[in-house]
């Protein structure tokens, strides 16, 4: 079962009916009991970075994840603004504190590199730096959904894939059992389901790890 975790952020269900359709289980909630009882997570995400930490803080969120993440290694996956909560901190509209679960900074795309306009909205290339895992069955052909204007700056240890969008763009990074795409694979068509398809044969594989301890 994965717990799609619900904190009034949006795309919660588009995300469920991805998993679903890949013959997966997905239950949307901000239960705690279902939090912790759950195989997998994942961490989805529309909007404003500060009002989405003060949304995590409301519902008591955050120390219930701190354990499940960092304490029992239990994998997670952020979408796009959920990728961008696990860094250190974000200069969207202020200055805000994140989770700090991967060391690094959310900051504005750079609308001079290219010319380019902002938010970056539509179909990217993705190059993989990194095949294994969760990446097996894609390649750098691959397309993804990008919707976004703000980006996550983290060391190269951790970035598994780019975007180029008059810069490089960090789209997948990985730290531990922690892992954040900027994308949204709920809306890359069959790039999205193949990767979501990864996602939760990592879960399964981690689990079974866990439990054979």
């Amino acid at each position: 079962m994965i717990c799609i975790i619900d904190y009034g952020m949006g795309n919660v269900k588009s995300v469920q009916n991805a998993i679903l359709k890949l013959g997966g289980q997905a239950e949307i909630s901000s239960d705690a009991h279902k939090i912790n009882s759950a195989e997998g997570l994942i961490l989805p995400g529309v909007g404003a970075f500060g009002v989405a930490m003060d949304n995590l803080k409301s519902r008591s969120l955050i120390e219930v994840l701190k354990e499940q993440v960092l304490t029992q290694k239990k994998p997670i996956l952020g979408v796009c603004l959920g990728m961008q909560l696990f860094a250190t901190h974000s200069t969207e509209l202020g200055n805000h504190k994140g989770l700090d679960w991967i060391p690094g900074d959310v900051d504005l795309l750079d609308s001079n590199k290219g010319k380019l306009q902002i938010p970056h909205v539509g179909w990217n290339n993705v190059e993989f730096d990194s095949q294994a895992g969760l990446f097996e069955k894609l390649t750098s052909e691959s397309h993804f959904y990008f919707d976004h204007s703000f980006h996550f700056k983290t060391d190269k240890k951790y970035v598994l894939a780019t975007a180029k969008y008059g810069e490089d763009i960090n789209a997948i990074v990985k730290k531990e059992n922690i892992i954040g795409v900027q994308f949204h694979p709920e809306k890359s068509q069959g790039s999205g389901l193949k990767l979501l398809r990864g996602f939760l044969n990592y879960v399964e594989k981690e689990n079974h790890t866990r439990r054979s301890h």
